[in-house]
């Protein structure tokens, strides 16, 4: 099997409606990244200096050494920038999520005091503000379980979120085995909650956002003022607010950052942005934890089969019939590169209708002549295939004059005389006259014009038959 593991089609062209609490238009959850004092530096026994999210332009890490320079910045959103952010946040009464590295809040007291004072969720953003692309998985399973450890005696109360931030390819699988988060952070790939499957484990995810965050004040291209900043949000929460009142709510992610929108002329920015949001009706701003718990409630998680996931002789088993009698198309299609993308109607037609268009003209004409004539022999003696029967009778061709009883019987040996296969037409696009005026026209068609169209048709009632199967 040649499986795909990226999830491209998410929810497809029909997301679920949130529900937000009170008919909220739109869900604003803002985050503050807690790192300072987490971050990389030889006292806390790396091997080099932080070089990342500072206001020092092109940083680079100082092997061995203490970056003076750094360090002060960082210690500027501890000792500064935090408690102007915590004046702000508490003084509009917004609740955040803080997203604290373990051994930063251990090196913090009197902050996460404050932050349980005013009742902030305190997520975990790791052991350490490091790198974790290069830990090996033992190591980095290590890490994820001492920092779990770490932040509950810092804290009081284990994480109930989690964000790495610099993750590796194995830290969501491992975090989520770990089996104690309501949700993983570490995705930015849409605008609502979703679960992903992890052996027996359901792991909500709720994705984050690297554009509507303060770190592109630190990176190119990025904000130069406040403004720049609040713009951004203005126009983001703007669409994003509008599409909730159309009928399709989503949520707003927006990441801080102590040592940088906790500056004078960066943190008017998002005040005014506050200030903004306010002034609308149906503003959700929760913390990530309420987002959690409210998503778990409204739309838990269902498993269903995916063809995907499936050993060829279930694949075939239940697909193996979608082309009339031609179970080898499913066959075909079963070795095609699937992923989460092809765990719907679409995309089981598609790798169907692959396998079909690169089979010959010879195997592809078996499948035209695999279809019975509509209302012919098969039909009378009740030997059609469930979904022929269905289909047939749905177009009313089960309940026939005499009269076009008589002349569907000629049509079918004229049309196969002909062009040496049955008409074929996919009878859920029409009435029962509809059929009977495309019979009376293709049946002039020369046969390759004909043969194209037949495949075209058995294409459509493949799509058909799975959508009564899959999402």
């Amino acid at each position: 099997m040649t499986r795909y593991a990226r999830d491209m089609r998410g929810y497809g062209p029909k997301p679920p409606h949130a529900q937000w609490p009170n008919d909220a238009k739109v869900a604003v959850q803002f985050v503050l990244n807690y790192e300072e004092g987490g971050e990389n530096c030889v006292l806390h026994g790396d091997a080099a200096s932080e070089a990342f999210l500072s206001d020092i332009p092109g940083a680079a890490q100082w092997q061995g050494q203490r970056h003076w320079n750094m360090e002060s910045i960082y210690e500027y959103g501890a000792r500064a920038g935090f408690w102007r952010l915590h004046r702000l946040f508490t003084g509009k009464d917004i609740p955040v999520t803080i997203y604290g590295v373990a051994s930063a809040l251990a090196r913090n007291p009197e902050q996460v005091a404050a932050m349980k004072a005013a009742d902030w969720e305190i997520a975990s953003h790791g052991l350490k503000w490091v790198e974790h692309k290069d830990m090996p998985e033992d190591e980095e399973r290590a890490s994820i379980a001492e920092a779990i450890r770490l932040h509950t005696e810092v804290v009081g109360e284990r994480p109930r979120g989690w964000y790495t931030g610099r993750c590796s390819e194995n830290t969501v699988r491992l975090v989520a085995e770990e089996g104690g988060f309501d949700y993983i952070s570490d995705a930015y790939d849409d605008d609502l909650p979703y679960w992903r499957e992890y052996g027996d484990q359901d792991q909500l995810i709720i994705p984050y956002t690297l554009e509507a965050n303060d770190m592109r004040f630190a990176t190119a291209p990025g904000w130069v003022t406040g403004q720049d900043f609040f713009t951004y949000l203005k126009d983001a929460f703007d669409v994003l607010y509008a599409e909730g009142r159309e009928g399709s709510p989503k949520m707003m992610s927006i990441g801080l950052h102590c040592r940088l929108i906790g500056r004078p002329g960066k943190i008017a920015g998002l005040a005014q942005f506050l200030d903004y949001i306010q002034g609308f009706e149906g503003v959700w701003t929760p913390r990530r934890v309420e987002i959690a718990e409210h998503w778990a409630e409204t739309h838990p998680h269902k498993r269903f089969e995916r063809p995907s996931a499936m050993d060829k002789s279930r694949f075939v088993e239940l697909y193996g019939g979608i082309f009339e009698h031609s179970a080898w198309i499913a066959e075909r299609a079963h070795d095609l590169e699937l992923g989460p993308a092809h765990d719907c109607a679409a995309g089981v037609h598609n790798a169907l209708c692959r396998a079909f268009r690169t089979a010959s003209d010879e195997e592809r004409l078996g499948v035209l002549n695999a279809h019975p004539d509509l209302a012919g022999k098969l039909a009378a003696a009740g030997r059609l295939t469930a979904e022929s029967t269905s289909e047939q009778a749905g177009a009313g061709l089960d309940m026939l004059t005499d009269e076009e009883r008589v002349k569907f019987t000629q049509l079918n040996s004229d049309y196969v005389s002909k062009h040496g296969f049955p008409f074929i037409i996919a009878v859920r696009d029409h009435t029962k006259a509809s059929i009977m005026a495309a019979f009376e026209r293709r049946i002039g068609n020369d046969s390759a014009a004909e043969f194209a169209e037949a495949c075209k048709q058995v294409e459509r009632i493949a799509e058909f038959r799975l959508m009564d199967l899959l999402p």
